[in-house]
C-alpha cells in the first residue's frame, strides 16, 4: 500500500530506528561486526558533544562573554541531526545507530542505583495519578481532534495511544493489536518524531523562562515527551536531577502501555475490526505482560539492591558512570536517527492532530505539576 507522502510503505520511509518489522526480520543475519561502526559512531559523536561543552564554556571564560552553558546532551543531538540531514547516515552505520534504544534501556536500570524504593514509590504514585488525568484529557480531545480533521479511526486511536503514553513504542505495540495499517501507523510514528523535537527544543526554554525548579522540570517532562530517549534527554537538558526524576516518572508511564493497549483492542475487537482476545481475567494479564516494558522490571531491581545496601560505593558508583556512559550513546542516537526530511514528508493533518496532543498534554501536565508541586507541595522533597 502506497501511502503520499512517503517513498513506498509508510513504516519502510521513516528513519531507520524505528523500522521495527524489518529490523527484527533482518537482525537474526547480523553478526556482532555489523554493529560495531555504528556504535563507534555514537560515540564519537557523543564524545564530540562532550568536547563541545567544554569547548563552549572555555570560549567563554576566556572572551569573557555571559553565554548560558550548552549542556553536552544538546550538543550531541545537534551534531547527529547535522550529519544525518546533510551527508545522510551512510548503511554501514545503520545496524549499529539502531542500537541506541538499547543504550537507552542499560542506562535506565543502571540509574536505579541512584533511587531508593521510597523515592521510587513517592515520585510513581504521584506521576500516576497525573498520568492518568493527562490520559483522559488527551485522549479524549485528540480522538475528537482526529475525527474533525477525517482521520481514519485507528490512526486517531495510534495518534491517542502515542502522545498520551509512550510514543514510537506504544504505537508498535498497538499496531498488531487493533490490526493497523502501515500507512496509519508510518504516520502517527512520524508525527510523533515530529512533536518530540519540537518539545526537546522548546520545554527547556519554556522550564528555564517560568523559572521551574530541577524537580518540577523533571516531572513535567516525564508527563509530557513522548518518547522515552526524548524524555531523557529534555531532563538531562535541564539539569542531571531533572533527567534522573523525568526517566522516573515516564518509566511509570511506560508501565500502563499494556493496560492502554488492552483497552484500544477490546474497543475495536468489539466492532469487529480487531482479533477477539480470549476472555477471562488470566488472558487479559497475559497481553499486558506481553506489552510491558520489561526495563522497568529491571529498574525497579536495581533500585531495591540499592535500598537494601547491597552496594558498595564504589559499586554504585560504577553503574552510575555505566548510566552516563549508555545516555551519552542514546543521545548521539537521538539525532543521528531524526531526518527532518522524512518527518516533513508526513502530511499536514497528522501533524496536527499531535500538535494538540502534544499542547494539550504539556499544558495539563504542566498545571498539575504546578498545582501538587506549589500550591499541595506534593514531593517538593525528593
Amino acid at each position: 500500500m502506497r501511502c503520499p507522502g512517503f517513498r513506498g510503505d509508510a513504516v519502510s520511509a521513516l528513519p531507520v530506528d524505528h523500522q521495527q518489522a524489518p529490523a527484527e526480520a533482518t537482525s537474526a543475519g547480523r553478526t556482532p561486526a555489523d554493529y560495531v561502526p555504528g556504535v563507534l559512531l555514537l560515540l564519537a559523536v557523543g564524545l564530540a558533544g562532550k568536547y563541545a561543552q567544554a569547548w563552549w564554556n572555555a570560549l567563554a571564560q576566556r572572551q569573557h562573554w555571559t553565554v548560558p552553558d550548552i549542556e553536552y546532551v544538546l550538543w550531541a543531538i545537534l551534531f547527529g541531526l547535522l550529519i544525518t540531514n546533510t551527508v545522510g547516515l551512510h548503511r554501514v552505520f545503520r545496524p549499529g545507530v539502531q542500537t541506541y534504544e538499547f543504550w537507552l534501556k542499560i542506562g535506565i536500570v543502571a540509574l536505579g542505583a541512584r533511587f531508593v524504593l521510597g523515592d521510587v514509590a513517592r515520585l510513581g504514585a504521584l506521576s500516576l495519578v497525573q498520568i492518568l488525568i493527562d490520559m483522559a484529557v488527551a485522549g479524549a480531545l485528540i480522538l475528537t481532534a482526529a475525527r474533525l480533521f477525517g482521520l481514519s479511526g485507528k490512526l486517531g486511536s495510534l495518534l491517542a495511544i502515542g502522545t498520551s503514553i509512550c510514543g514510537v513504542s506504544a504505537i508498535v505495540a498497538a499496531k498488531g493489536a487493533i490490526r493497523a495499517r502501515n500507512s496509519d501507523v508510518g504516520y502517527a510514528i512520524a508525527a510523533v518524531l515530529a512533536l518530540g523535537a519540537v518539545a526537546l527544543f522548546t520545554l527547556p526554554a519554556i522550564g528555564h523562562a517560568i523559572g521551574l525548579s530541577d524537580h518540577e522540570f523533571g516531572l513535567w517532562a516525564g508527563l509530557a515527551v513522548d518518547n522515552t530517549a526524548e524524555t531523557t534527554a529534555t531532563g538531562y537538558l535541564y539539569s542531571e536531577q531533572a533527567g534522573k526524576i523525568a526517566v522516573l516518572v515516564k518509566s511509570t508511564r511506560n508501565a500502563l502501555i499494556g493496560f492502554v493497549v488492552l483497552g484500544f483492542a477490546l474497543y475495536w475487537a468489539s466492532r469487529g475490526q480487531a482479533d477477539e482476545l480470549t476472555p477471562g481475567l488470566r488472558a487479559k494479564a497475559g497481553f499486558v505482560w506481553a506489552k510491558f516494558p520489561k526495563f522497568v522490571l529491571g529498574f525497579l531491581v536495581v533500585s531495591a539492591i540499592a535500598t537494601a545496601g547491597w552496594l558498595s560505593k564504589g559499586q554504585t558508583t560504577n553503574l552510575a558512570n555505566i548510566s552516563r556512559w549508555a545516555f551519552l550513546l542514546t543521545f548521539a542516537g537521538v539525532g543521528l536517527n531524526t531526518n527532518v526530511r522524512e518527518l516533513v514528508r508526513t502530511g499536514w493533518r497528522p501533524l496536527v492532530v499531535a500538535v494538540v496532543g502534544l499542547v494539550v498534554v504539556a499544558s495539563v501536565s504542566l498545571g498539575l505539576v504546578l498545582l501538587t508541586s506549589r500550591v499541595w507541595h506534593w514531593g517538593v522533597t525528593a
